[in-house]
């Protein structure tokens, strides 16, 4: 306004008519939060089609799965990467549908009760590039939802950052994964350290992204209706939370795109112990009932356990004494490939899967 009044005079007095720092920095605040989300998204689509096309050139290699961090069965490496995949892909599909609930114009609410001069604030909010106008002027000045969301949101996500790198982390600490150099630190006193650093820092940042989110929020709670100036500490957190996404998606890109999977040491974990399923599921493909089989399936266990050899070892006369319907073929069962080739339901473990969740995977990622 000083800069027009220099170029036109005191006719640009008029420009602040009906108009209030509550409703414009309200409206810089949107505009602001949304070309930041869009450009937030963009860097989601770079990571989720990084990380798809990473899965895709290592399909053929073979790791442990696990529950409660004890081998579970066995699953190809890819799929546990698009495990990862699939919950940034969530924490896309709801950032893109957090930006028509910003993108919506507060301008011309004036201080709290509106604007006195019939201002077309449809009109101010296409010149701007808002889908809409908000509903309600007193509500427009304080509504801080949409930075909320956003923090929430980052916690989340970054959650889900974390949880990729504690799995790198173990599988690094196992050698089934190498981080590159780029990616890693020595010791200052041992030269034989390499240490995950950006792995960590990304795990690191999830409490003090959930810290964000909360102690907004319990800003918030305590305000009485219109504006108060305790809103302006939404501004920190909500600058620093999207610079901490923004790093943070492209350091876990990097390391990704950057790290080599060691299919020999992958495939070390695994166990015949990890193949219990799949002889249970042997005879549930002769017609016994998965209960039964269960228990027939345990009891082998036990008896590899109490003779101190690998279940894969024990003799077709062996298992037949646990169960008759035991045959020949049963052998057949010990091998990692047809175990996970045989989770070929939608979203399992084999190659074709795997596949289709990673071309589902690439083609999300570039309509972001």
């Amino acid at each position: 306004e000083r800069r027009l009044t220099e170029i036109i005079g005191p006719v640009a007095g008029k420009l602040h008519t009906g108009r209030s720092r509550n409703d414009q920095v309200a409206t810089d605040t949107r505009l602001w939060i949304v070309e930041a989300e869009r450009d937030i998204l963009k860097d989601m689509g770079i990571l989720l089609e990084a990380g798809a096309e990473f899965a895709r050139k290592h399909i053929d290699i073979l790791m442990a799965g696990y529950t409660h961090l004890q081998p579970a069965q066995p699953i190809r490496f890819s799929h546990w990467l698009m495990s990862h995949m699939t919950a940034l892909m969530r924490d896309a599909e709801r950032l893109r549908d957090m930006v028509p609930r910003a993108n919506q114009c507060p301008l011309g609410a004036g201080a709290l009760a509106g604007n006195a001069f019939g201002v077309d604030r449809e009109f101010l909010a296409k010149e701007l590039g808002f889908e809409g106008v908000t509903l309600n002027s007193l509500d427009s000045v304080c509504d801080r939802d949409f930075i909320v969301e956003f923090l929430m949101w980052h916690a989340l996500m970054i959650t889900h950052l974390s949880q990729l790198a504690e799995d790198l982390i173990v599988n690094n600490l196992l050698r089934g994964v190498e981080m590159s150099d780029l990616y890693a630190t020595g010791s200052s006193l041992m030269p034989q350290k390499k240490n995950p650093d950006a792995l960590e820092l990304l795990r690191g940042k999830a409490g003090i992204a959930l810290g964000k989110a909360v102690g907004l929020t319990a800003t918030l709670k305590g305000l009485p209706r219109a504006y108060n100036k305790d809103l302006q500490e939404d501004k920190v957190p909500l600058f620093e939370a999207v610079d901490t996404v923004k790093d943070c998606l492209a350091i876990a890109t990097g390391v990704i795109v950057t790290m080599t999977p060691n299919p020999d040491m992958l495939m070390k974990a695994l166990c015949p112990e990890m193949l219990a399923t799949d002889l249970a599921d042997y005879l549930v493909r002769k017609g016994v009932p998965f209960r039964e089989t269960h228990h027939i399936s345990g009891a082998c266990v036990r008896l590899a356990e109490e003779t101190n050899v690998s279940i894969d070892t024990l003799t077709l006369e062996q298992l037949q004494k646990i169960d008759s319907r035991f045959e020949a073929d049963v052998m057949s069962v010990w091998d990692y490939e047809v175990s996970v080739e045989r989770k070929s339901s939608i979203g399992g473990t084999s190659k074709k899967t795997v596949l289709d969740q990673v071309e589902t995977c690439i083609a999300f990622a570039k309509t972001l």
